[in-house]
């Protein structure tokens, strides 16, 4: 197991009923607060895309976290996918559906040149319904998906699955 792992199992709380009955919230707050678990998180998943990639696209908003922090270690920029009506100006679009819903995210134009290989990071992969939208903002935006990292993968949701053909890297399965 790796220290990420050990750190991981050490600070996830499970919150019940949230955000609404019959979803078990994984919390990774606990985990990002602590700054030896914060660094363990980000050390692994940034030494395992090492050198394939140009940018890192932070999925609103515990993504956000993670892709500062591995860009910044990485010397590369941060793309941010925000949700519905958070960016001005000219954005692309896309819609997806959640575990407990359905919901929209934007991303700008033109911040990468084109073809830029792009990292996602994301806290949870569970449906695949947030990650599988950004990778349609990304490849519309015309730069392409590197991988897709995430904290932890709820298995039984078969997100991994929506996102075919391209890198999946989560350091805990759950």
């Amino acid at each position: 197991m790796t220290r990420a792992r050990d750190e991981l199992d050490r600070l996830l709380v499970s919150v019940p009923d949230f955000p609404e009955p019959g979803i078990l919230f994984r919390d990774l707050a606990p985990v990002f607060a602590d700054g030896a678990a914060f660094r363990a998180i980000v050390d692994d998943l940034a030494q395992h895309f090492d050198g394939e990639f140009d940018a890192v696209a932070g999925v609103e908003a515990r993504g956000f976290v993670l892709a500062a922090a591995v860009a910044y270690a990485a010397g590369v920029g941060v793309l941010v996918v925000r949700k519905a009506g958070k960016l001005p100006g000219e954005v692309l679009a896309e819609t997806y559906d959640l575990e407990y819903g359905s919901a929209g995210l934007e991303l700008e134009p033109d911040r990468l040149p084109s073809g830029s290989r792009v990292l996602v990071l994301d806290d949870v992969l569970a449906t695949g319904g947030t990650l599988g939208a950004t990778a349609r903002l990304i490849g519309r935006a015309g730069y392409s998906i590197a991988g897709f990292g995430v904290v932890l993968e709820l298995d039984d949701l078969g997100g991994r699955d929506r996102l075919s053909g391209s890198p999946v890297y989560s350091i805990a399965r759950l």
